[in-house]
């Protein structure tokens, strides 16, 4: 009769020389062998340590195949691993551990200064709420363009995706008016070994961009709550800005760029951008695919959309156009497409498109070639890292 072991008392080599004591030495004499071949192996059952499960392993660490497993093949299945990470997902990676390793965004060792150095470039970039003042990092990318999801709380301007992520403090005026403020102050600040007249032109502000100081930054306030409540604090906390003459406004005749242009969207009440009449400081975020042609509609009304009360033409990309095959665009995308632009261009507009694909690489770089290609003025931002 075969004696029955519980598996987790006797290794297989064991159950052999209890079931027949005769062939002892035959299997001490497989048990080496085994050893010798597998040194990285518990040499009271042969099985592979991480297939082993008894608690006292006895192992050959220090064998040749040992040392070179812990030395050479691990570290190199870690390297190719590592690699790997890094060219599927080189943005994401360096934005994470360059936010945990700088907060505030890279250092300058030239200029206090964020945007010294940087070259402006049409872009949108929808913002990350990391580090005390995450402005700074898109600025240092170039963006031209910043969106800012609001939210009304307790007649508090709270800044987050969702309910969920709001953080008090966390709000417009501390992560962009403020630094706004201050940066314009600082670049419209003249030297003391210069002369002064003691007054500076408007005409003449310097933005927050030293090497284009003409060119606007466009803050896009995203309406996320009660749109008419939310307008309200808005005007007040643009007050600052108001008063230092840094936004751009319509006055009644032309627009008169400043260094920040405020475009409403979201929930935003269009109603509110019109009733602006002395001097239209915030203009609104039009539907793209609601324009009419002009060839349709020559109304040159003060109800339809133009630059005297719109800034930006947009929509959501998946919804308007569709999802675009790894193949490419389908000709009838091609021509919706063309015909949104035209009709934006038409109105004197800037076309944005956002959620645009990001993954697969070679796709997401395929479609942003198209539409700066066909027209679109400014890039989505959440693809903006991967577009220099």
């Amino acid at each position: 009769m075969t004696t029955q072991y519980h598996s987790s008392e006797l290794s297989p080599l064991e159950i052999k020389r209890e079931e027949n004591p005769s062939a002892s030495p035959l299997l001490d004499l497989e048990s080496a062998t085994w050893v010798k071949r597998n040194p990285i192996s518990c040499t009271k059952c042969g099985r592979s340590t991480r297939g082993c499960s008894h608690v006292q392993r006895n192992t050959r660490p220090w064998s040749k195949r040992a040392l070179f497993f812990r030395t050479v093949q691990r570290p190199f299945w870690g390297l190719v691993v590592i690699l790997g990470l890094v060219y599927l997902f080189p943005d994401d990676l360096k934005s994470g551990f360059g936010a945990m390793i700088l907060p505030d965004g890279p250092l300058s060792f030239l200029s206090h200064r964020p945007t010294h150095d940087v070259i402006p470039i049409a872009c949108h970039s929808r913002q990350e709420y990391w580090g005390r003042v995450p402005l700074h990092v898109t600025l240092a990318a170039g963006c031209t363009g910043i969106e800012s999801n609001v939210w009304l709380s307790e007649n508090e301007l709270l800044v987050g995706y969702t309910p969920e992520t709001l953080v008090r403090g966390q709000n417009l005026r501390t992560l962009y008016l403020d630094p706004l403020l201050r940066m314009l102050r600082e670049n419209n600040t003249r030297s003391l070994n210069l002369p002064s007249d003691g007054n500076i032109d408007e005409d003449d502000a310097v933005g927050v961009f030293p090497n284009d100081p003409s060119q606007t930054l466009v803050l896009l306030i995203n309406f996320n709550s009660d749109g008419e409540r939310l307008w309200s604090r808005l005007i007040e906390h643009l007050e600052p800005l108001r008063e230092g003459g840094y936004l751009t406004f319509f006055n009644g005749s032309s627009v008169i760029q400043r260094p920040i242009t405020v475009v409403a969207s979201g929930k935003a009440p269009f109603h509110r951008v019109l009733k602006q009449t002395f001097r239209r400081d915030i203009f609104f975020d039009a539907p793209i695919d609601s324009l009419p042609s002009r060839s349709v509609n020559n109304s040159t009304d003060e109800l339809s959309y133009s630059p005297y009360n719109s800034y930006y033409a947009s929509a959501d990309f998946h919804k308007t156009i569709g999802t675009v095959k790894p193949i490419g665009f389908s000709q009838g995308q091609l021509c919706k497409l063309r015909h949104q632009i035209r009709a934006a261009h038409e109105h004197g507009l800037k076309v944005r498109y956002w959620n645009t694909p990001s993954w697969p690489r070679g796709l997401a770089n395929h479609v942003r070639h198209v539409l700066v290609r066909e027209g679109v003025d400014v890039i989505n931002g959440v693809e903006l890292k991967t577009s220099g």
